[in-house]
């Protein structure tokens, strides 16, 4: 009995402590912290875009020199000049002798290969690029191996003889940093090596000076490579102030986020940053959250002494009353006189008044004053009511906690700073998505230039090298004028729309279906004096699976790209190919870009409220120039609120917790005591009553080892001596406990 009623006590005044400390530590900051995240999050995505330009660079040259048809016949020249010269990214090249290092041959701009060991082409592994900022503008260096067929006869020679010339080479070549972007107006991009030196600079707008004062390059760096090399790395710093406007910056280090790749060397760190105004804080919740930590606390001292005085006290002194009829009962005469005399108090009321009254009527029973009784089947409320009424009356605190109280506004919650840089991270998802698909339709064009004149096989072995190489078809194949498919590899096109286009970009070749069906095609060129070839445009469908990869970005929500329809075409979550978008409020948002084939568009922003409270909601064109820039589609983000580090939404969120918090635990303590006391009374009063009206045959047997256990077992001794009286008065014998009644007596 005491352990339910004291842990309600003690439960609802530990919520009550949890109320103070989780609200009123709910503080507006002048920078908020969701704007502070914010731009960390912006950084994080702008040194992913640059990883990613990285590694795909890296990862051309490498392909390319594997490709590379070299006979035993090639000259460095030669190799050099094929390898370089399609390439209009590379400044300049070289060719190595792995064994000795010696320049076999160069090309463009002189190569910076001081430090440069040719032996790093021994291994098999990918040697990763380097970063040179010394003797002019920073460049990176990327590496890859070229073999020829004499290395190939003997792979296991590590070591060349004066009748076998080296016949492995190491090809480097020389680039600009890939182009920064940067996005939001007023925002600043910087690339800083790890010094904090900047080795690349991009603004939008027009960008406050404020914004690149100071020392936050210096900082960055020194956070950056501070945080170590195996971990995705990024932060925010707040810098000058001027007027009533601060520098915000964050910083995220380009490094892979899976493991060794190859920037992790390069020691490369974004950082972004802007200004954006010093709020003076409005918000105070200390007062709140003590009103409503009192509140609770004196609903639980007053369901305590509620509970205390109606139920555990007036139950303790029903167990002390039944504990002396049973030992009245076990007694002789003169002694059970003294024990059954004293009548039985009624305290409290239902079914401890029930069985208060019923034990007063054995009581008499047992001194031959009455006979059997029975009691009305009708009764007053009961303790359950009690348990119900003590639910309501924490229910009553925690309902406006959780639907009235601290509720956030809709639009105002959310500060301007933090759905600006919503809105341009849905700019950079789209500059991801845009980035993808441009190496899509570049890597096709590579390999469409490469079928002309060349036999069936021939192209067949190009189109299967190129999906061996480039993961992200499903499959590729050439149309023929009619836009028949005259050869293909891969899985079975998805395509039902069947058209022969000019040119070359992106499109979709179906409109229905379970996967949408997205795809780069390139004309293949004829060749004079030659058949026309059977294809005339390679098409590569794109695996709608890699769009989506790269979609999930922490703290952005859900993603979706959608056709000019507004139909969807790759999700960072659960969807159906073609569906709408699952909020009106974003197909508005989506057709707000104004991003129609041919046109530019803007990205937007807006607040949307939704069934699970305030969301955060942005859109942006796909693409402004290259092969996307007629499809009209959009990039749209939505995330919640509540994910958000907004103070009022916090509030918010934290008052709603506390009264969910409470009526949990009041309903879960009540529950417990309706268990272990009310329906174990309710039973005992049941059974109390049937003895009292006469049923001497149906046995107590305590269920609990408790004060309501207790009560039962001297029911049980009770009903005994009532039944063995009976027995005795048939037989015409006295009264009197038998002896067995009277061990049974000692023994309890």
């Amino acid at each position: 009995m005491r352990p339910p009623i004291a842990s309600l006590v003690v439960l609802l005044l530990v919520v009550a402590a949890l109320t103070v400390i989780g609200i009123d530590g709910v503080r507006a900051a002048p920078i908020p912290q969701a704007v502070l995240n914010g731009e960390q999050l912006i950084a994080a995505d702008t040194a992913q875009s640059l990883r990613t330009a990285i590694d795909a660079e890296a990862s051309t040259v490498r392909r390319t020199a594997s490709a590379y048809p070299a006979t035993s016949t090639s000259t460095p020249a030669t190799t050099l000049k094929a390898l370089t010269s399609a390439r209009k990214s590379v400044l300049g090249g070289a060719l190595l002798d792995r064994h000795t290092g010696k320049l076999l041959a160069a090309g463009g701009r002189t190569v910076p290969l001081a430090g440069v060991n040719a032996r790093t082409a021994a291994g098999h592994g990918a040697i990763a690029p380097r970063l040179v900022t010394s003797g002019g503008p920073p460049q990176l260096l990327y590496f890859a191996r070229v073999t020829l067929p004499a290395q190939q006869e003997d792979p296991d020679q590590d070591y060349q003889t004066p009748n076998r010339p080296e016949r492995q080479w190491l090809l480097v070549v020389t680039e600009t940093l890939p182009t920064l972007a940067a996005y939001g107006d007023g925002r600043t991009a910087e690339v800083l090596d790890k010094t904090g030196t900047a080795l690349a600079t991009a603004v939008h707008g027009k960008a406050s000076p404020a914004a690149t004062r100071g020392g936050l390059p210096a900082t960055a760096a020194h956070a950056a490579h501070g945080s170590g090399r195996d971990t995705d790395a990024s932060g925010s710093l707040l810098g000058d102030t001027t007027g009533n406007r601060r520098t915000v910056a964050g910083w995220a280090q380009v490094a892979s986020t899976t493991g060794p790749g190859d920037t992790d060397d390069l020691g490369l760190v974004v950082l972004t940053s802007h200004t954006a105004p010093a709020t003076t804080p409005a918000a105070d919740y200390s007062r709140f959250a003590l009103e409503a930590a009192g509140a609770l606390a004196a609903v639980a001292l007053l369901l305590g002494l509620a509970l205390y005085f109606s139920v555990q006290r007036p139950l303790l002194r029903l167990f002390l009353s039944a504990g002396r009829l049973a030992r009245g009962a076990a007694q002789d005469w003169p002694t059970a006189s003294a024990e059954l005399s004293r009548p039985v108090p009624v305290h409290g009321f239902g079914e401890l008044a029930r069985i208060g009254r019923a034990l007063d009527s054995l009581r008499r029973q047992l001194l031959g004053e009455s006979g059997p009784q029975d009691f009305p089947a009708r009764r007053g409320p009961g303790y359950r009511a009690l348990a119900v009424i003590g639910v309501l009356v924490v229910g009553c605190w925690a309902a406006p906690m959780v639907f009235l109280l601290n509720r956030a506004d809709t639009v105002s919650a959310v500060p301007a700073p933090v759905l600006a840089d919503q809105q341009t991270r849905a700019e950079i998802a789209s500059g991801r998505i845009r980035q993808s698909l441009d190496h899509s339709y570049t890597d096709l064009s590579a390999a469409a230039a490469s079928l002309p004149g060349r036999s069936r096989a021939a192209q067949t072995a190009v189109l299967r090298q190129s999906l061996a190489d480039h993961k992200q078809y499903r499959s590729l194949y050439l149309l023929d004028r009619s836009g028949g498919i005259t050869l293909r590899v891969g899985d079975s096109p998805l395509r039902t729309l069947v058209h022969v286009p000019d040119g070359g970009g992106i499109t979709t070749v179906n409109t229905s279906g379970r996967i949408p069906a997205i795809a780069a095609y390139a004309q293949v060129q004829a060749v004079k004096g030659k058949t026309k070839a059977a294809g005339v445009v390679l098409f590569g469908e794109i695996d709608v699976k890699a769009l989506n990869s790269i979609l999930p970005r922490p703290k952005l929500g859900s993603v979706w790209v959608t056709d000019g329809h507004e139909k969807v075409l790759a999700a960072s979550v659960g969807y159906r190919a073609f569906q709408s978008l699952p909020d009106s409020g974003l197909t508005r948002l989506a057709r707000a870009t104004q991003s129609a084939p041919g046109t530019a568009g803007t990205a937007t922003s807006a607040v949307h409220l939704t069934s699970s409270g305030p969301s955060v909601d942005a859109a942006a064109p796909l693409a402004q120039s290259g092969p996307t820039a007629r499809l009209g589609w959009h990039v749209v983000t939505a995330e919640p609120a509540a994910a958000l580090q907004i103070p009022a939404v916090q509030a918010e969120q934290r008052t709603m917790l506390a009264g969910i918090l409470g009526l949990a635990v009041g309903a879960a303590c009540l529950g417990w005591l309706h268990v272990v006391v009310i329906r174990p009374l309710r039973a005992v009063a049941v059974l109390v009553e049937r003895l009292a009206g006469g049923d001497r045959r149906t046995v107590l047997h305590p269920v609990n080892h408790d004060e309501i256990g207790s009560v039962t077992r001297s029911l049980e001794l009770i009903r005994q001596a009532l039944a063995e009286r009976d027995r005795a008065a048939r037989s015409g014998h006295a009264a009197g406990p038998s002896r067995s009644l009277r061990e049974n007596t000692l023994q309890r």
